[in-house]
This record gives C-alpha cells, structure tokens and sequence, in this order.
C-alpha cells in the first residue's frame, strides 16, 4: 500500500528552494508514494514541471478571499458576515505595512492568516513544509501526519528571521532538514536543544537531465554583441543575492577594458533599482536582466563564466548546475561557498564585494590556461545528488 505524503510550498515561483521541490519531486519512487502538493499560490514558473503523478491541492475558499487585495477581500467577508475574518485581514494589511523586514513580517502575519485556513481532514504518513516559515506553521497546524518535516534552505543566522517564534513551531516537528553543513550548524547555534532532530539533505540535482535540457535550442540568447565574453548569474533580484555588487563589478570589468556582456536570469523586488544603477553607470549594452526563464541551461551553458556574487546562501542549485556544466565560476565567500567551491581548483572564491568580483573574474578573462584548468577539474567530478532521495526515505519510513 502506497504512503501518503504531503508537501507544502507558497507557490512554484522561480527560486532556488522550488527548483529545489520540482528536482525532488522528479526523483521519487511513486509506486510507493501517493504525493500531493499544496500551494498557498497556485501559480509560478515551475508549475508545468510538476510530475503528473503530483495531486495538487487548493486550499479553502475563506483563504482564497483573504489572499484578494484588502478591499475585496473585507467586503467578502463583511458580506458573509464574517467579522472576526475581516479583522483578522485587517490586521494582517496593517501589520505587513509596519513591518518592513520581508521575514519578520511574514512571521508575524502567520497567527492573522492562519485564521482563514482550515485544517486538512486527509491523514499522512509525512508532511513536509519545504520553505521556511509559513509552510513549516502551516503543516505544524493544520495537518494531520505521522511525522512532521520543517525544510531549511537558508542560513538561519543571516536569515533575519525571528527564532522565538520558530522555536514554538520546530518543537512539534519530528525532524528538521536544511541543504548544507554551515546551514546545519547554525541551526544548532540557534537551537541547540533540537540538534538531534537537525538533518542535512542536499538538494538534488541530476546531470542528466541538466545537460540535456541545456542542449535544446531557444530563441533568445542575448546575442547583442559579437565578440564578447559571456557571463551569466542565476538568481532572485533580491539584496541577499548582490546583484548589485554584480553591476558594479561589471562597471569595473568594462572600465579595464574587458569586452564582455553580463546576462542575469531571475525576478524580484530589486529590478527597478537595479535598473535605474544599470543606466546610470552606462552599461545598458553590458548587463541585462534577462527574466526568470524555464530552461536557463543553454543559456548558462553558452556562458563563459557564472558568477554568484551572493551576500548569503543556504546552498545554490545554481552553482551546482554551472558545475554540472563544466563552466568557471567565481562565487563570493558567503558561508557555504567552500561545500561546493575549493578555491583555485573547481572555481574561485573571492570577496564579497565589487572589488572581489571584478577581481575573480578578470582573472579568468586574461589567464586562459587556468580558465581551462577549473573547467576540466570540474569534467572529472561526481555531481550527482540523486541518491539524496534516500536521506528522505529514512526519515519518512524510521
């Protein structure tokens, strides 16, 4: 007989910890699993990547009122005469305006948005919340599940969360699983009578799959300019991915003379700034904001060099796919650079700034020899986390 399992994301959008999911999804055994998906946000990117053995499911229609803008959704309410559920949206829109800290807010809003949401009636052998904060609190809450899994992929230390309120969440988890070493260390840093229940499980990535996805043909390959070297960046257009290190680094690179173009696939909340700094050091014809694109592999694999220039990071998926790819990568010293570089052998780390960055990857552009070598290196490792799976079968079936 199958086992039910359940996971719990927002949504599908592009990021690291859902391409995370959909790589996980893809690697499960489903004639022993029945899964479903629940999404706060029936929408991203990657949702036409799902497996179709996936059962998605919605949430109730209470929810569904209370995610409309705060308008419509008080008048629904009003209109059903459910006051306290008013208030509650209420509260949550005041509260979101106050808090300006992105993870705090989030946090705090749970207790206000979790008044909406009913519990789930289906029993589970294994309920995992595989983002931080709401959809840990969500399967905390509101399912019913033989055990409970909280899924980190950030480092908790840099995350800016608040952990009074994890650590009332994370007690009634069975276990607690996060991407890298360092992000398991400061887990128990900050929670350390839950150490044993802290897990590391690396993402999952297969090469097949990245090489020969990365082999298909697309139509925009921001070929502006001929003759130049060719950079690429996988990320979230958010502060803690230094996107804007990014283009000063370039500013620099160009400035020494360096024929190159700067490609960045990714969305967030930072596009605007970054474009207005892209214009106001003149380098419209050097760095691009691509978007967030389904198959970023020809793009990373037409690339030169891939550089994360990442203020923090639980562990990149994209990095190891630009490995997977045999490409130079310079990477910034955030704390879990060395479980996926070592420097001058795999690609370089360098310093977490403009300097560092343009430093790296001038490096690169003027030395081919070493170029080749970290490209070669990389041609010789293992890179496949595949059986990574397996870590999740023991904790599902012990």
């Amino acid at each position: 007989m199958k086992k039910n399992l359940l996971f719990v994301i927002p949504s599908l959008s592009a990021g690291g910890g859902e391409k995370s999911l959909i790589n996980l999804l893809t690697q499960i055994d489903f004639e022993k699993y029945q899964v479903d998906l629940l999404l706060f946000n029936r929408s991203g990117e990657f949702i036409s990547l799902l497996p179709k053995q996936v059962n998605i499911i919605k949430l109730n229609q209470d929810y569904e009122l209370f995610s409309k803008n705060l308008f419509l959704s008080l008048k629904g309410f009003i209109l059903k005469k459910q006051v306290s559920l008013a208030y509650s949206r209420l509260l949550f829109t005041i509260l979101s305006r106050v808090i300006l800290d992105k993870a705090k807010s989030e946090q705090y809003a749970w207790k206000y948005v979790q008044q909406s949401i009913n519990s789930l009636e289906k029993n589970y052998d294994a309920a995992i919340g595989y983002l931080e904060k709401s959809s840990i609190y969500f399967v905390v809450e509101k399912v019913k599940a033989k055990k409970k899994i909280g899924w980190i992929h950030t480092n908790y230390l840099n995350s800016g969360m608040d952990e009074k309120i994890d650590r009332s969440f994370f007690q009634h988890l069975d276990h607690l699983v996060t991407v890298s070493k360092e992000c398991a260390d400061s887990l128990k840093i900050k929670f350390k009578p839950m150490t044993n229940k802290i897990e590391v499980i690396y993402n999952i990535v297969s090469p097949q799959t990245v090489r020969s996805l990365a082999n298909q043909n697309v139509s925009d390959r921001y070929n502006q300019a001929e003759n130049r070297k060719k950079i690429i960046t996988v990320a979230r257009l958010s502060p803690e991915k230094g996107i804007d290190l990014a283009v000063k680094a370039c500013k620099i690179l160009v400035e020494k003379g360096h024929r190159i173009q700067w490609i960045v696939l990714g969305e967030g909340s930072e596009r605007d700034k970054l474009e207005l700094m892209i214009k106001e050091l003149n380098l419209n014809n050097h760095f691009f904001l691509a978007g967030v694109k389904k198959n970023p592999y020809p793009y990373m694999k037409d690339a030169d060099i891939y550089v994360q220039p990442s203020r923090y990071e639980g562990k990149s998926i994209a990095i190891d796919e630009a490995k997977i790819l045999a490409k130079p990568i310079v990477v910034t010293d955030f704390d879990s650079a060395k479980d996926q570089i070592i420097h001058e052998v795999n690609g370089l780390i360098v310093e977490k700034d403009e300097q560092g960055i343009a430093k790296g990857i001038d490096k690169l552009l003027r030395d081919t020899l070493f170029k080749q070598s970290l490209s070669k290196n990389l041609q010789m490792e293992k890179l496949g986390t595949e059986e990574e799976i397996q870590k999740l079968y023991t904790l599902i079936e012990w």
